[in-house]
């Protein structure tokens, strides 16, 4: 099971919360390999070029619907190159900074980032900022721990720890409204209407897996998912256990690219 992240990010959080029983039920040692590197791209073509018979899996964040967007040279198509076998998680991100920007509110942080001479390291529509990438989100956090980077919009099972611990602050999050998650926290669509993005996690193949594969894994991993164990971690972590079929999850895929893919090409965006 390929992740195209680092270690330490919610990828690779569900990936190894999943493999071990997922193994046990097909019979099959699974391996959690991690291959970061150009944005998740790495480890995503891997498994577009990795042969269709159920032993080489993706499991994507999502990103994976973006990426193809912002990264023009990404060699493969997410609707055609990869055959959906699950939604497994959905949760919202929460927008977090360092305590030592001395804000507490999303309302501050606007002006304060329109202001500054010195551009923030981060990067948000309509705000002079650098953009600083990393190859997971558990890299980003550390150094947004650390004080290197000022702000980052990461899912809420990564950064929630530290908000309650006081070591960043949640100025707003993702979802449509506000969540129970992060109580008193505006959501980002109270400023800016209509906003809305969520976290989430499933699990590809590649494309031309038989149809009889897709269907063993996705009823196993359907399983795994509903197991007592499974609902009080992620629901720890903030995420809502979805378990959807392929079909559910091809379809997810299609409007969620639609979705941002109109959004890069509007306002532009590129990392390249």
């Amino acid at each position: 099971m390929v992740v195209p992240t680092s270690p330490g990010g919610v990828t690779d959080t569900a990936a190894r919360a999943v493999a071990p029983q997922l193994a046990e039920a097909l019979g099959q040692p699974i391996v959690v390999d991690n291959r970061a590197g150009a944005g998740g791209i790495l480890g995503t073509d891997t498994v577009a070029k990795a042969a269709p018979d159920g032993y080489t899996l993706l499991a994507v964040f999502d990103s994976f619907v973006s990426n193809p967007h912002v990264f023009r040279s990404a060699p493969y198509d997410v609707v055609q190159d990869f055959a959906p076998v699950s939604l497994m998680i959905l949760g919202p991100q929460l927008f977090v900074v360092h305590p030592t920007l001395g804000i507490r509110t999303f309302g501050e942080f606007l002006p304060l980032a329109k202001s500054r001479r010195a551009p923030l390291n981060y990067a948000t529509a309509g705000v002079d900022a650098t953009l600083v990438h990393y190859k997971g989100g558990g890299p980003a956090l550390n150094d947004l721990l650390g004080g290197h980077v000022e702000a980052m919009i990461a899912s809420a099972g990564l950064v929630l720890p530290h908000v309650k611990t006081g070591r960043l602050t949640a100025l707003a999050v993702t979802s449509k409204s506000r969540s129970a998650l992060v109580p008193g926290v505006p959501a980002v669509s109270e400023f800016f209407p209509q906003f809305e993005a969520q976290s989430w996690v499933g699990v590809l193949a590649p494309a031309r897996t038989p149809r009889a594969v897709i269907q063993r894994l996705n009823a196993e991993v359907i399983k795994v998912l509903a197991a007592p164990e499974q609902k009080e971690r992620f629901t720890g972590l903030g995420y809502e256990i979805v378990g959807s079929t392929p079909e559910q999850f091809g379809a997810w895929i299609r409007n969620e690219t639609a979705k941002w893919g109109k959004l890069i090409r509007e306002r532009g965006i590129t990392a390249e």
